[in-house]
């Protein structure tokens, strides 16, 4: 008998895939782009995620200023 996913299992999936359409969104940006090649050395072995958290983390610090 199947079990009915309780509602942070779904709060969960449905995160997950906002995340990554967000993610997918902001990696394809010029913006995103730009800011890759300027940094490109630094970039070197970091995962696409990583890169893309590590840019919203520094445009919203931009950004606050």
């Amino acid at each position: 008998m199947a079990q009915i996913p309780a509602s942070s299992d779904r709060q969960f999936s449905a995160d997950t895939e906002i995340w990554y359409s967000l993610k997918c969104a902001i990696s394809t940006s010029s913006g995103f782009q730009r800011w890759q090649l300027e940094r490109d050395a630094q970039l070197h072995g970091i995962r696409l995620e990583q890169q893309v958290q590590r840019y919203l983390r520094e445009t919203l610090e931009t950004l606050a200023y």
